[in-house]
Parts: C-alpha cells; structure tokens; sequence
C-alpha cells in the first residue's frame, strides 16, 4: 500500500474533533485511508442499501456502534444532527470517521451541523511524490503520469487507463450526477465533459461552452457545478489587487485527474499524448494539481490562483499567502529559455505586487535558479 500524505495529519486532527470528515472524488482512497488510519474502528457503507435502510430508519441505533466510519455519509444527511447531540454528550475524540464524495453539498450540511465539532480533510489521488515512494513508479516520466492519471485503482490493481477511466466516467454520470442534479440527457452531459477536455488551462467561457453543447448558458453553469461538486473539474480563479484594472475575470478551468481529461479527449497512447497540440495544457493540469494536493495533504485550504490582464499577460499560478504572494510559471519544456522568465519579471515589479519568490517548475531534470527565480523539475518541487 502506497502511504498517503495526509495520513499524519488526519491522526493529529482525530485526538482533538470528535468528528473528522475526509471528502474527494469517488476512488481517490478515501475508504483505505480511513480503516488504514482506524483499524479499531467499526465501518459502514451507506452507499449499500441495507445499511443505508438501518441509518435512515432507526439512526440511534445505527450510531451506538462507535467509534465508527461511515462511508458516504451524504446519503443520509440526516444522521448528522444525531452525530452531533452525541459528540455534544460525550465530547470523545475520534469518534465518527465519514467519508464522502460530493463537495459543496457536504461542506453545506456540514457547516450546518457540526461546525466547531467537525475536522475537514479534502483527499485527491496519488500525488507525484506518493507514487515516487514505490519504487515501481518512480522511473515514470510525465507523460506516464499524466496519461496513466493518479486514481489508486488505475496502480493498485494494475488496470489499464483505457479500460479504466471509461467506465469511471460512466459509471459517475449514472450515479453522482442523478444524485446531485436530475439531468435527463446524460449523453449531452457526456459531449460536455468532452468539451471540458479540450479547455484545460484556459479561461472558462460559458456563451462558447453554451453554443456547442446544445444548451442554455444556465445549464452550463449548473453543470459545471456539478462537475465541481463531485470533484472531476475545479476551477482556479484569477487573483486581483489594485496594481491593474484590467485584469480578466473569469477563472481557468482544470481537471482534478489529468489522466480523465486525457481519456475524454480520446487519446489512446503515450506517444499520441507526446505529440498533442494540448500536451503543454495537461502538463500544467498536472502541476497545478500537484500544488492543491500539498496543501490540502497538510490540512491546508487553497490559496492558488491565477494572474492575466486583458493583453494576454499571465502567470500560470499565484500563491497567495497573506502579506506576500510566490508567483509560479509552468513549461512542459525539458530546455530553458529565457523567455519563460518574461511573465514573472513583469508581474513582480509592478507596483502594489508583493512578491516573496518566483519559481519557474518545467519539464526537465536539473534544480538550477535565473536570476530571481528558481528552477525546479517536474517531479521535485515542494511549497
């Protein structure tokens, strides 16, 4: 079993909440996770319909089992306010472990429920440095791991990406997005995480989203939603302060796994992806999600943005962290040019731009520094 990062932070958080709540995406590991950390602890899969019928029907009961995890814990809402004239009784550290795959719905419940009782940890996939620590994996390139994705299955049971992602893709339309959003036409909902695919890494535009999926550009924005909700895009928002009023507004659109992205644009093999007019796109894919999962493997919230002004100037990521700013510029390419370092020297020194460090991440191998900015590889940046 490949250790994850989070794990440590996790058992921190569980000997001070009585409740600790781990959300991501359907197959990220959440489940493992949870009884690796809790073997003691007694588990319950509310996505199974006896054991859902028992939490639904008799939740008093369902909830003397403790300490417990209940896994998917969105399906029956209800138990939380149950959960909480527990936890307000006997205030046990640890108690109830759940786990749940849908975003904003839960975050809402939660915070209706059980705010001050309750720790909220966000678990992606495999990040770089996890798979690196098998070392069965840590002679892949980055375009092994950006076709292959990070979903544990995909490396714990040796299946392939084409075979694999497919039918994660089906199998999510037919169950997270009824649960989430009654949308009938699932076939058009399909076509329009295809043409989601074919954004990464560029600024979301809900009237051209609107004219080639076939509708409204409300339903666009209720679907990105959903999409959002269940942990299969996010989108990164652009960063303002008062050093230029012409900034862009709207914010850039990635995917939470490469490696699905890659699948709905239907390539089939490395060396296809190798020469795609959207290599470079899916290598910042890559990265960008690469920086979410340090934080969130830290407990940590998101503090990544963007930074365009209607010229076309951009820096690529713009970590926010209060008083300072580190501005971050991505190239699939393995070569430096000196051209890469034009955006982050232009930023830097307007005024009212309080930038602590510039780091250029790219895909070659050497750590090296420009100037006023570090260089650092694909596979050995850590924030």
């Amino acid at each position: 079993m490949i250790k994850r990062e989070i794990e440590q932070k996790l058992l921190a958080l569980s000997e001070k909440f009585p409740v600790i709540a781990i959300i991501g995406p359907r197959q990220s590991g959440k489940t493992t996770l949870a009884k690796q950390a809790f073997p003691n602890h007694s588990y319950f899969n509310l996505e199974e319909p006896d054991t859902r019928l028992f939490a639904e029907g008799d939740p008093r009961s369902f909830l003397q089992t403790t300490p417990m995890i209940i896994d998917e814990f969105q399906r029956v809402p209800e138990i939380l306010s149950y959960i909480q004239t527990i936890v307000d009784s006997e205030k046990t550290p640890g108690k109830f472990i759940l786990t749940g795959s849908q975003n904003f719905l839960i975050s809402e419940k939660i915070s209706q429920t059980l705010a001050g009782r309750v720790a909220i940890l966000k678990l992606l996939p495999f990040s770089i440095s996890e798979l690196f620590t098998d070392p069965e994996y840590s002679s892949k390139d980055r375009f092994d791991l950006i076709y292959n994705g990070f979903y544990p299955p995909v490396y714990d049971r040796g299946i392939e990406p084409v075979d694999w992602f497919p039918n994660y893709i089906s199998t999510y339309v037919e169950r997270d997005v009824r649960q989430i959003k009654n949308i009938t036409d699932l076939s058009r909902f399909t076509l329009f995480m295809k043409l989601l695919a074919g954004r990464v890494g560029q600024l979301v535009n809900f009237a051209s989203l609107s004219v080639e999926a076939g509708v409204s550009p409300n339903t666009v924005k209720e679907w990105l939603g959903v999409l959002e909700a269940s942990f299969v895009i996010f989108t990164l928002q652009p960063w303002f302060s008062n050093i230029n009023k012409r900034l862009v507004k709207q914010p850039k659109l990635y995917f939470i796994d490469p490696g699905l992205a890659v699948s709905l644009l239907e390539i089939r093999n490395i060396e296809h992806l190798k020469s795609y007019h959207q290599a470079g796109s899916l290598f910042e894919n890559m990265v960008i999600v690469e920086l979410l999962k340090q934080r969130y493997n830290r407990g940590l919230q998101n503090n990544l943005f963007f930074l365009r002004d209607k010229t076309g100037r951009e820096i690529d990521c713009v970590a926010d962290n209060g008083s300072n700013h580190d501005l971050i510029e991505i190239k699939n390419g393995m070569t430096i040019q000196r051209e890469f370092f034009a955006n982050l020297d232009y930023f830097s020194q307007l005024p009212g731009m309080t930038t602590d460090k510039k780091y250029l991440i790219y895909g070659g191998e050497k750590n090296t520094s420009f100037g006023e900015t570090t260089v650092l590889p694909w596979d050995k940046f850590r924030f």
